[in-house]
C-alpha cells in the first residue's frame, strides 16, 4: 500500500496538468464567421470570443466596456478589416500593447465598393464609393487564404499544437474545397451573369466567384430616393431579377417597395451568420431556385 500511494499521486498530478495545459485559451475575433473559422482551425484548444453580436451592424460597432475587459485575458484579436475596426483597433492596441493583432485579411486583394447604376451593364457605368469592399467571408475561395492565415498566427501564439493546427487546416481546406464545388454545382451555369439585387452591398466576392452580380439598392449607404427606385425597378425588369437580398442589420422597406414592383422574392440571408457553412448553402439553394423562374 506504502508503494502504491507514490505512484497514485504521480497518476493523480500527471492527470491534473494534463487537464490545465489541456484548458482552451480566450482568442478575440470581430464577427461570427470568423469564430466559424477559428474553431475549424483552433479546435479545442480555442475558446472564441466574437466582438460584434448578432443583429449588430460591424461597420458602426462599438465594444461594450465588459469585451474591452475581457481583451486583457486573449491571446489574440483576429481582425478581418470591418469598418470598425478602423477606430478601435488602435485604442485595443494601445491599451493592450502586448496582445498580437493577426489580420486575416492579409494578402487579400479587396474589391472597391460599387453601386451600380442599373441604366448601365458594365462596371465602367458604376458609382465607386469610398473605400474597399471588405466582406471577403462570403467567398470560400478566399476563406482558404485566411485559413491559412489563422493556422500561421495560432501555431505562432501556441506553438506546442502546431501540428494540430496544421491537421485542422488542411481538413478544413478539404471541407471548404467540398463546399465551393457544392455551391458550383447548385448554381452553375444557370447563374453566370445574372443578377441579384441586395440592399447593402455584402455579397460582392460571393457573386463573383460564382458568376453572378450583386446589384446594391442602398446609395452611399442609405435608402434611395424616388428616382432611384424607379431606375432600380426598370433594371431588375429588363434584366429579369427574381431575387432581393436582405439582412437583419438594414431596412426592408425599399426591397419590399421593389419586390411588389417586379414581382421578385425576398431572400433573408445574413452574411454575418455563426453558421458560415449552412448558410452559404442556404443562400446559393434561394438563388438557384430563382434563376429558374422565367
Amino acid at each position: 500500500m506504502k508503494r502504491l500511494f507514490p505512484l497514485l499521486l504521480l497518476f493523480f498530478i500527471t492527470g491534473l496538468s494534463a487537464n490545465v495545459s489541456a484548458a482552451p485559451f480566450n482568442v478575440f475575433a470581430s464577427i461570427l464567421p470568423q469564430k466559424y473559422f477559428l474553431k475549424k482551425v483552433g479546435g479545442e484548444h480555442v475558446h472564441v470570443l466574437v466582438m460584434v453580436s448578432p443583429g449588430a451592424n460591424p461597420a458602426t460597432y462599438e465594444p461594450k466596456p465588459g469585451q474591452m475587459v475581457a481583451l486583457s485575458t486573449a491571446k489574440a484579436y483576429f481582425s478581418i478589416g470591418v469598418p470598425f475596426e478602423k477606430t478601435w483597433l488602435p485604442r485595443i492596441m494601445g491599451l493592450y500593447k502586448q496582445l498580437p493583432v493577426i489580420r486575416t485579411d492579409e494578402g487579400i486583394a479587396k474589391d472597391p465598393l460599387w453601386h451600380a447604376r442599373p441604366k448601365g451593364e458594365k462596371i465602367s457605368d458604376s458609382t465607386r464609393l469610398d473605400g474597399l469592399d471588405p466582406h471577403i467571408w462570403t467567398s470560400p475561395p478566399l476563406v482558404m487564404l485566411q485559413a491559412r492565415t489563422i493556422m500561421e498566427g495560432l501555431s505562432r501564439i501556441d506553438p506546442s499544437h502546431r501540428s494540430d493546427y496544421e491537421a485542422n487546416y488542411r481538413q478544413f481546406i478539404h471541407e471548404l474545397v467540398n463546399l465551393d464545388l457544392r455551391i458550383r454545382k447548385t448554381l452553375l451555369p444557370r447563374s453566370r451573369g445574372r443578377s441579384f439585387l441586395v440592399f447593402h452591398p455584402s455579397w460582392g466576392y460571393f457573386a463573383r466567384a460564382y458568376g453572378l452580380r450583386q446589384v446594391a439598392i442602398e446609395k452611399e449607404g442609405k435608402a434611395p430616393g424616388p428616382r432611384h427606385l424607379e431606375e432600380l425597378i426598370g433594371f431588375a425588369r429588363k434584366n429579369k431579377v427574381r431575387a432581393i437580398f436582405i439582412q437583419p442589420q438594414f431596412s426592408r422597406k425599399s426591397a419590399l417597395i421593389i419586390a411588389r414592383a417586379i414581382d421578385a422574392r425576398i431572400i433573408s440571408a445574413d452574411p454575418l451568420a455563426e453558421d458560415w457553412a449552412r448558410n452559404l448553402i442556404r443562400v446559393a439553394a434561394a438563388l438557384r431556385d430563382t434563376l429558374k423562374e422565367p
